[in-house]
């Protein structure tokens, strides 16, 4: 097995940090929130024992990667063209581009917007939709008692001062309550952390710390986690959240635009986005804007951290979707 490499990569302006290993044909590796590139510790080397080059950066804003301090500096566009500067700098015209959580957003997006570089896409629990009819600072949710987890997160300062009090304790709670060990989507036995926030008790307050890690974290991987958000605070990917309605304005550029590559979807059963009310037909309806998804995957049992949850199974699907349904695309 051929040893991760670790380094840090001038791109658009920004220095990442990448995790890499393999040679051959390009996969690109996008976490989302609140993860570092460890998310994909099962999966780079299982992509280089199948004759790929995979790499998995720390997105702007994360771990070892420079946080800008321009809050308007991480839109959508600004990750992408990071991405797009990171297949140049690998020497390659073009990749594979997978993505879970923000991750799988920013992926879909990617491949939407520059298909001649992102030649095929794999995205985890999130999948392609269309763009909103509002602003999503009108569509999430508000009442006099409790606010839309997006809007809490837009509160400058506030989410980062309530996670960063204790950041183990913030990330075992997080991970334990997305995850399939949290019980059926339907009837979870801990509240859903991407849910109502109530004004006043943070997001933090209804979620139990688990005494024992869920069995796909070890401690050195949640070590690996708290490490990364002690270097970089939890601001930049916050930001993300921050810039939501810019996304939305910036998306009008695309409305009615496909994605025009091959493209598979993995979510777990138990993932808390299929909560959301009309996920489902969602999910359904994206063979419309994504003519051509070669499949819609349920992983039995597993939650939000599809990659960490359930990492034989993604590498199955995500191995035979590359040998099958991307093949021939990359060189």
């Amino acid at each position: 097995m051929t040893e991760l490499e670790t380094r840090h990569v001038n791109v658009n302006g920004v220095r990442i940090h990448v995790t890499a290993v393999g040679k051959g044909p390009l996969v690109l590796l996008c976490h989302g929130f609140p993860e570092t590139s460890h998310v994909w510790r099962h999966q780079l080397p299982a992509l280089a024992q199948a004759g790929f080059r995979a790499v998995a950066p720390d997105l702007r804003g994360y771990g070892l990667s420079e946080s800008p301090s321009d809050v308007a500096a991480y839109t959508t566009m600004d990750v992408i063209g990071d991405l797009v500067a990171l297949v140049e700098s690998e020497q390659a015209e073009e990749a594979v581009i997978v993505g879970g959580d923000w991750g799988a957003s920013i992926a879909w997006q990617a491949a939407q917007l520059r298909p001649d570089v992102f030649r095929a896409v794999v995205a985890l629990g999130v999948p392609m939709m269309r763009r909103a009819p509002i602003m999503p600072s009108r569509l999430f949710p508000k009442t006099d008692s409790a606010v839309f987890y997006t809007h809490y997160f837009c509160e400058p300062g506030v989410a980062e001062k309530e996670f960063e009090q204790e950041i183990s304790a913030t990330l075992r709670a997080i991970y334990w309550a997305a995850s399939g060990q949290a019980g059926p989507r339907d009837e979870p036995s801990t509240p859903n952390p991407f849910g109502m926030v109530a004004k006043g008790a943070g997001l933090l307050a209804p979620l139990p710390v688990p005494e024992e890690l869920p069995p796909w974290l070890t401690q050195g991987d949640l070590d690996a986690f708290v490490l990364g958000f002690k270097t970089s605070g939890f601001r930049g990917g916050l930001n993300y959240y921050r810039n939501l309605d810019r996304n939305w304005a910036l998306q009008a550029a695309l409305e009615g635009k496909k994605v025009e590559v091959p493209a598979l979807y993995l979510v777990g059963e138990r993932d808390t986005g299929l909560a959301i009310p009309g996920m489902d037909r969602i999910i359904e309806a994206m063979p419309e804007i994504v003519p051509q998804l070669r499949a819609s995957k349920v992983i039995p049992g597993a939650g939000h951290w599809l990659q960490q949850e359930a990492p034989e199974e993604v590498n199955q699907a995500l191995l035979e979707f590359l040998k099958g349904g991307a093949s021939g695309l990359l060189r």
